[in-house]
């Protein structure tokens, strides 16, 4: 089932499942038993795809070598791209005027943001000397992962020329909150936020800046009208607070065991834990059945 040559596809059901928390272990790979059952399910035809806040840049590398044929969402819906390549299918930018006042705001709150963007050619995202050690961890990882987006700036304005998709913040709770009531504040209806603390970097939270249309279910919406033949019904997986637009879209929303009240409260049903292959394993005892 290849659709990256541009051609629709007809299939009966659709399956996406967010990655970290969900598909992934909490060390943030994907098992071995996961990528055997996902290689065999993908050459058999398996019609399933990723919805993650991850860059391509970011989850390249962990999904290397599964035959994904659907166009992937990154950046919780800012972008539909091709798996193989990154080629970039659709994409929702935060309007130039709107995120130059966003890091004005910042910038007034005393912190220091990256600014993920689009230049037409290839993705970048411009970093700022790091002035935290959650800051730290963020450049180490994405050095770890030779991520090709880098680019060392003193001002991250420069990313204003480009089509940005992302503002990131990475501060302390107090800090972070405070921009984020300010900005809900000031921009009511312009901007897609979330705020967490980062499990990976524990003690450091995270505000990522986004578009108003920017969402999982937005982008899966744009997945299905330009790949799909007939109506389909949508199987979502996922475990945080931004996978619940996408699960509301969803046909049959899927929630994992370790997945926050809300998601479970609005879930047909509720599997096994991340770290339990819960995902892989639905996915397995479905498609045989179902074949």
């Amino acid at each position: 089932m290849l659709l990256n040559n541009g051609k629709r596809t007809n299939v009966d059901r659709l399956y996406i499942t967010d990655l970290d928390g969900t598909l992934l272990q909490d060390d943030a790979t994907l098992s071995p038993w996961s990528r055997h059952i996902l290689e065999e399910l993908l050459t058999d035809g398996l019609p399933f795809t990723i919805a993650t806040a991850r860059s391509h840049a970011s989850f390249r590398v962990l999904l290397a070598g599964l035959p994904l044929s659907l166009p992937v969402i990154e950046f919780n819906g800012a972008y539909l791209s091709d798996f193989a390549s990154g080629e970039h299918l659709f994409v929702q930018e935060l309007a130039t005027p709107v995120a130059a006042d966003v890091l004005e705001t910042i910038h007034q709150q005393g912190l220091t943001p990256y600014v993920s963007s689009f230049d037409g050619e290839a993705d970048r995202l411009y970093c700022p000397p790091a002035v935290n050690a959650g800051m730290e961890w963020y450049i180490a990882d994405r050095r770890s992962h030779s991520d090709p987006r880098l680019q060392f700036v003193d001002d991250v304005s420069i990313g204003l020329a480009d089509q940005i998709v992302c503002i990131t913040v990475i501060g302390d709770e107090t800090s972070t909150r405070q921009l984020h009531q300010d900005l809900l504040q000031q921009r009511d209806g312009q901007l897609r936020m979330y705020h967490w603390q980062n499990d990976y970097s524990p003690g450091w939270h995270w505000l990522t800046i986004q578009d108003i249309h920017v969402s999982k279910a937005h982008a899966l919406e744009e997945l299905v009208a330009r790949y799909v033949e007939t109506p389909c019904e949508i199987v979502a997986f996922g475990d945080q607070n931004n996978d619940i637009e996408m699960l509301t879209h969803a046909d049959r929303p899927i929630a994992v065991a370790n997945a926050t009240d809300e998601l479970k409260a609005l879930a047909t049903e509720v599997i096994g834990p991340n770290t339990q292959d819960s995902v892989a394993r639905y996915l397995q005892e479905e498609w045989q059945r179902t074949r």
